[in-house]
């Protein structure tokens, strides 16, 4: 039985990656999350309170991914490819430094799965539109999807889950996070600048680039999603959960697209991406027949409590090596249940920084990487294993160390 659930986990993580005839991830885990509560592997209050604790993270998932299709419709992302497209100056390199500055914002402000989503088609056309491999840019969006998801507790669902864990408020996280951030996105810019230098020309033999039409800033989509991260840094004086402030910005931005005829109702359920967040949930479950057993005592034991430099580098670099293993949502709470209540709140944020920054590793590493793929072949810009696992190989110990580097320096 030790087995059982770890074998689960693999199975349900292969089929994830490779999707056969295209079917939603549920496919494979909601069997797999029945076998577990039937084995008796998770009890029925286990899988409540897991499924309880999730709750909150997926419905925030659900109203970000309304959120970004809203923006979308409204012309954000169109506006941003055309940004996109005026200042690199019909240069690879300097689009593909905008790229990162766009992306690492996006990521940010409106999650990671906005720019996975959203900015990747946006950059994709973007290299195009000046006769460049949009190959660069297209990883460049879901490297920062991951590693640029730091930064705040909303930009990623692993920081929600582990926020309440820190004890810290929005703007202490932030804080503290704040150097990490900034060199993190350094060093893989720097890394991505070297690895793609050879595809960061232009086709001679292509059109020169059209000169972008310019056209206004769409105000008040941007206002919304301003006021929406302002409600965010203010929920928790109020002790609000951020999922109910993306939920009203959500419904407000959703409401004007349907009544400027930009999207449909129908629409906007198709990009809430349900099938997918069922998925969230019922691997919480399956994870949990991990997380409740051997494995998740001796991931308790080894885990130090005191926040030395060594400390903070060894719980990030388990935290990696666990997203790697179990995808970066299940980890998080595997993480934190053996980092125990009492962790001080440098540790949870080392964790943080090995759950989002370590998913640049592999496929499976995180929820943004799956949608990542999806929709960069969609865009006809198909990535590959091998270039994925070649530049997460080269990127993401540099930017482990960089990054838990800059957290020991700020606490």
């Amino acid at each position: 039985m030790t087995l059982l659930p770890i074998l689960l986990v693999a199975l349900v993580l292969v089929f994830a990656i490779v999707r056969p005839r295209g079917l939603p991830e549920i496919v494979i885990a909601g069997p797999a999350a029945v076998v577990v509560l039937l084995t008796g592997i998770v009890t029925l209050d286990e899988a409540r309170e897991e499924l309880t604790s999730m709750a909150p993270t997926v419905v925030f998932l659900v109203a970000v991914l309304v959120l970004a299709h809203a923006a979308d419709a409204l012309g954000v992302f169109r506006w941003v490819s055309q940004i996109l497209q005026q200042k690199s100056l019909a240069d690879p390199h300097r689009l593909l430094m905008y790229v990162f500055g766009a992306a690492a914002l996006t990521t940010a402000v409106l999650s990671l799965d906005a720019t996975v989503v959203l900015l990747t088609p946006a950059v994709i056309a973007a290299a195009r539109s000046i006769g460049a491999s949009p190959r660069p840019h297209s990883y460049a969006s879901a490297h920062l999807s991951n590693s640029a998801s730091t930064l705040l507790p909303v930009s990623n669902l692993t920081n929600l889950i582990a926020f309440a864990a820190t004890g810290l408020t929005f703007l202490h996280f932030t804080a503290l996070m704040a150097l990490p951030w900034i060199v993190t996105i350094a060093v893989e810019y720097l890394i991505f600048r070297l690895f793609f230098r050879s595809e960061l020309v232009r086709d001679d033999s292509a059109d020169p680039p059209a000169a972008a039409r310019s056209a206004p800033a769409p105000i008040l989509p941007l206002t919304v999603i301003g006021l929406t991260l302002l409600g965010f840094a203010v929920s928790g004086f109020f002790g609000i959960e951020p999922a109910w402030i993306a939920v009203v910005g959500a419904s407000v931005l959703g409401a004007i697209a349907l009544a400027r005829h930009r999207t449909t109702a129908a629409k906007m359920i198709y990009a809430a991406d349900l099938w997918f967040c069922a998925f969230v949930l019922v691997l919480g479950i399956i994870v949990a027949g991990v997380a409740n057993g051997p494995v998740g005592e001796w991931i308790a034991q080894i885990l130090p409590g005191d926040t030395s430099y060594g400390s903070l580098l060894f719980v990030a670099a388990v935290a990696a090596v666990a997203s790697n293993l179990v995808n970066n949502l299940p980890a998080t709470l595997l993480m934190i249940a053996a980092l125990g209540t009492a962790a001080p709140p440098a540790l949870v944020l080392a964790m943080l920084i090995g759950v989002n920054l370590g998913p640049n590793l592999t496929y499976v590493g995180s929820l943004a990487t799956m949608l990542w793929r999806r929709v960069a072949t969609s865009a006809g810009a198909p990535p590959t294993l091998a270039t994925f696992t070649l530049l997460g190989i080269i990127t993401t110990p540099l930017t482990l160390l960089a990054a838990v580097s800059a957290l020991w320096l700020v606490i």
